[in-house]
């Protein structure tokens, strides 16, 4: 075989193999970009549905309806009870409303973390603070920030929400448990939320066993929060529209204060010629260790001392920082509290 016809067989062989490789590749090519296209939408099928989960969440308050693009991470909270929600579904604000006194009045089993950045007192809160902190959220409270409702709203998205039902309107508990939903839905903490609600059901259902193996169920009482006021022994009574009340019906007590005038606060501000109308039930009271009115105002008060529930002994004694105005922990410190002191 002369040179030129094997130099034509090994151009055709080469040719050949080339034709077959590049069959190959644009098999593989096809395959590959097949398979990327399906990647991709997995891709987007997995974004939408975590913009579905994530994405823009509608939350009611007072105000109506409030639109957040996302669940928020940064928020400020201008009301100690919100805070406490804030707390029960595993966060931390990042700022809040007089720090020092949350830490005095509000349970310790919502502790505020040292980080926490104050930005001033509850009724006149720190705008240029809470501006600093560039929040993705703030809650607020009709009573008190009414009336810088549209600077809070300049600052960042605002959910603003009344603690206290007018008359006809529901009562403190209730309203407690729908805004707690309304901020775990704000937060994205909806499922959290849901459980810290079934423990406190769960915590009642418990307590109600502790007082009926104790010989206290359904229980006749009142609760005072009771201090000195100019110079006055001064008792705050509270009625069956406030979160105190509402939370101890939940494990069977019975409230005998029935006052005949609506409070919006949910408690009479009263004194011990008040007692005498109530003297055949049960006391059970919280005062500060530094203003016991009932060792120290009424310890010789003949009023007092004549009314049964002294002379019986049936007067009970709640922890001072006991706190009547929160939210889930705070109920479920209620229960502690009065079930620890009825069954000791």
């Amino acid at each position: 075989m002369n040179k030129r016809l094997m130099s034509l067989i090994m151009v055709i062989v080469v040719m050949l193999v080339a034709a077959g490789c590049g069959a190959n590749n644009a098999a593989n090519n096809k395959a590959a970009n097949e398979a990327g296209n399906e990647t991709n939408s997995n891709a987007a099928a997995t974004n939408a549905a975590n913009m579905e989960a994530t994405g823009p969440i509608v939350v009611k308050d007072a105000k109506g309806e409030v639109t957040l693009e996302k669940p928020a991470q940064k928020v400020v909270v201008l009301e100690w009870t919100f805070t406490e929600d804030i707390i029960a579904l595993g966060m931390q604000p990042v700022g809040n409303a007089d720090n020092e006194g949350y830490k005095t009045w509000v349970t310790g089993e919502a502790p505020l973390d040292a980080g926490v950045t104050d930005v001033g007192f509850r009724h006149e809160p720190n705008l240029e603070a809470i501006a600093a902190l560039k929040p993705d959220l703030i809650i607020a409270n009709t009573d008190s920030h009414e009336a810088i409702y549209e600077q809070l709203k300049g600052i960042a998205p605002t959910v603003i929400f009344s603690l206290y039902p007018v008359e006809g309107q529901g009562d403190q508990y209730t309203e407690m448990i729908s805004m707690f939903k309304s901020i775990a839905a704000a937060v994205g903490k909806t499922a959290e939320g849901d459980k810290v609600l079934a423990d406190l059901e769960q915590h009642y259902a418990d307590a109600k066993t502790k007082l009926e193996a104790a010989g206290k169920e359904g229980l006749n009482y009142v609760l005072t929060q009771a201090f000195s006021y100019q110079n006055a022994a001064t008792m705050r009574l509270f009625m069956d529209n406030s979160l105190a009340v509402q939370t101890l019906d939940r494990i069977g007590l019975k409230n005998d204060w029935k006052p005949e005038q609506f409070e919006l606060y949910g408690f009479t501000t009263s004194t011990v010629e008040a007692l005498p109308a109530v003297q055949d039930t049960n006391l059970i009271y919280i005062v500060q260790k530094d203003d016991d009115i009932f060792s120290g105002a009424l310890k010789d008060n003949s009023v007092y001392n004549g009314l049964n529930f002294v002379k019986e002994k049936r007067t009970y004694a709640l922890d001072s920082t006991t706190w009547v105005f929160g939210g889930p922990i705070s109920s479920k410190v209620i229960v502690d509290q009065v079930v620890n002191t009825l069954t000791k």
